[in-house]
């Protein structure tokens, strides 16, 4: 029976450091058609970025056109530059059946469910096992000094006070364990009937067949 439906708009938010990315890219691996949202931003490429593909880049001007003209389906402002994401694209492989991967924090998903789009979102909030290993895995990276890991771990209190607003919350404690539960997610909503236009059809040829 052919399932056709609209994609679905999946959010995975997190404080930095819970292992969102990486859960990310190995849903991908799993499923190539999932594919990341690319943002909007007003900051400068950086070396090896190309446009389209890492980022859609722009300038102040351009991007307010965007949000004014509600061609964005949420934004942000982030140390001086702008973020957001685009509709078009979005609404596209939605049409066409592909789902779409947010890495966004809790004010863009709550800008994208609170777009005409919520009726397709999938939220699915990651925590860490606790603030201490969260710390610990910041710290792993060896990128950042004192002063900005505990700018960090102040943001993740923040990030993580609006758990609830999510559908799905999941403890990163084991990665393998994270990613079997993620993909079960996804596969039990893109089987809702809801999101399968097709079932009716084919139960009303189902109720008109004579055996």
């Amino acid at each position: 029976m052919q399932q056709n439906r609209s994609g679905l708009l999946v959010i995975l938010s997190s404080p930095s450091g819970a292992g969102k990315s990486t859960l990310a890219r190995r849903l991908m691996d799993w499923d190539p058609a999932l594919k990341f949202s690319v943002s909007a931003t007003t900051r400068p490429p950086r070396e090896g970025e190309v446009d389209g593909q890492d980022y859609f880049f722009t300038d102040p001007a351009g991007f307010r056109a965007m949000v004014d003209a509600g061609e964005m389906l949420e934004h942000a402002e982030v140390f001086g530059n702008f973020y957001g994401t685009p509709r078009g694209p979005v609404e596209l492989a939605m049409a066409e059946g592909r789902d779409t991967i947010f890495d966004v924090d809790w004010q863009g998903g709550q800008q994208i469910r609170a777009s005409s789009l919520a009726p397709h979102v999938v939220s699915i909030f990651i925590l860490p096992p606790s603030l201490t290993e969260l710390e610990r895995r910041l710290r792993a990276r060896d990128q950042d000094s004192d002063a900005v890991i505990a700018g960090r771990m102040q943001k993740s209190r923040d990030e993580i006070s609006h758990w609830a607003e999510y559908d799905y919350v999941l403890v990163n404690d084991d990665l393998d364990a994270t990613e079997t539960a993620l993909r079960a997610i996804l596969t039990a909503e893109r089987l809702r009937r809801d999101r399968r236009p097709s079932l009716g059809p084919f139960v009303r040829r189902l109720m008109e067949e004579k055996p």
